[in-house]
């Protein structure tokens, strides 16, 4: 293991011991804590973890457990366990987040900002889609077609108008 990835490990376990040690001293200042943190904990790990070494592929499974915990998190606080009908379609975006960073870090900005939009706009289409049928207010559902007819456009853009290195 390089000494940077040690140095990193290092705070990261001391801070997580501080951080975990307050929790049981002083109860009341952390009432809002609940078990989704430590899985959104785990996803921050990931992240910083490829940020400080440089390794991008890491941002993926730290967006994801970061994602998930954060669904989590709402279904306890709320009660509202049903939403996982629809809310599963999140999980795409938050892959497309984790490509995007992994992107940023690796300086692999074209494709990796292509495919995380992708995939932002499929989990997009998909959450409101089944939040349609399976609950979502109204309200927040009645515009989902509108990221069909972004994609769409989008497809016809790039098809119609010369890309880079191509010739007309």
């Amino acid at each position: 293991m390089k000494r940077n990835n040690r140095i990193f490990l290092g705070v990261i376990l001391i801070l997580a011991g501080a951080l975990l040690l307050s929790r049981e001293l002083w109860p009341e200042l952390f009432q809002f804590w609940d078990w989704p943190f430590f899985i959104i904990g785990l996803g921050g790990f990931f992240l910083l973890w490829a940020v400080f070494s440089g390794a991008g592929g890491l941002a993926v499974p730290g967006s994801i457990l970061a994602g998930i915990g954060g669904i989590l998190y709402y279904q306890n606080l709320t009660g509202d366990w049903e939403s996982w009908a629809y809310i599963w379609a999140l999980i795409p975006a938050f892959v497309g987040v984790g490509v995007i960073l992994s992107g940023i870090i690796d300086r692999n900005y074209k494709e990796a900002f292509t495919g995380g939009l992708i995939l932002l706009m499929i989990s997009g289409i998909l959450f409101f889609a089944f939040g349609e049928f399976f609950g979502l207010r109204t309200e927040v559902t009645q515009y989902w077609p509108v990221l069909l007819i972004i994609l769409g456009v989008i497809a016809l853009l790039r098809a119609l108008l010369p890309g880079k290195g191509k010739r007309a």
